[in-house]
């Protein structure tokens, strides 16, 4: 039987400033099967972004296990959380996070390089990736030569190289107008549907959240289908 994609079983999460704790989530369960596209909402402030961060192993939860393709990520080093997280996931958020001085080609290439790919080999498939979400006439452009939709969509691009198991969105869309997310979401979609891979989207888009096969809300800390 196969691994889920993500699973988190019994997550809390707390933060103390000042000797003051606040419990921002409280035995979370979830489980991220290959080709699943899920939508986490909730009010600004409820801990959405809070467990995205914890499903990467961006941030580590206060108690409970997450688990990335089958693998506890309490009983991996640092290195090879580092190489699954690298391999198996891919993280999209609402500012593109797009190295300034780098072309549209060199910023997707950059994490097969990471993951011991030739530079050749690496561009290769970061030109191929970015004429599949239609940025053929701008693999040789910086950021600041291309639109705000155009840098969204490299940013999936970057996101997707490594064929992850599941993308893990934080506001994907929220920086752009009603059009170009929809176009940028609507790749998404056909992504997770064409190579299986998992989609768990954070947002506050309404509209965009019931185009996913599962809806879930995040209140009080707790997560509700």
């Amino acid at each position: 039987m196969t691994s889920p994609v993500l699973a988190c079983q019994h997550v809390s999460k707390q933060f103390i400033d000042g000797g003051l704790k606040t419990d921002v989530l409280t035995d979370i369960n979830l489980t991220v099967n290959k080709g699943d596209s899920i939508a986490i909402v909730g009010s600004s402030g409820s801990g959405k972004s809070t467990l995205l961060h914890l499903l990467g192993a961006l941030d580590e939860a206060s108690s409970g296990d997450i688990f990335i393709q089958g693998n506890n990520i309490k009983q991996l080093s640092v290195k090879a959380l580092s190489q699954l997280r690298n391999q198996s996931l891919g993280f999209v958020y609402q500012f593109h996070h797009l190295l300034p001085e780098f072309s549209a080609t060199d910023n997707v290439a950059i994490p097969l390089v990471i993951g011991g790919a030739s530079p050749k080999q690496a561009k290769q498939q970061a030109n191929d990736l970015l004429e599949r979400v239609g940025l053929a006439h701008r693999l040789q452009h910086k950021p600041s030569e291309l639109s705000g939709g155009e840098r969204q969509r490299a940013a999936l691009a970057r996101a997707l190289i490594t064929e992850p198991a599941a993308l893990l969105a934080d506001e994907p869309t929220g920086n752009l107008d009603q059009r170009t997310a929809q176009s940028v979401f609507d790749l998404m979609l056909e992504l997770n549907q064409d190579l299986g891979t998992a989609l768990l989207i954070v947002t506050h888009d309404t509209a965009l959240s019931t185009q996913l096969n599962t809806r879930l809300t995040i209140q009080q800390g707790q997560l509700l289908s």
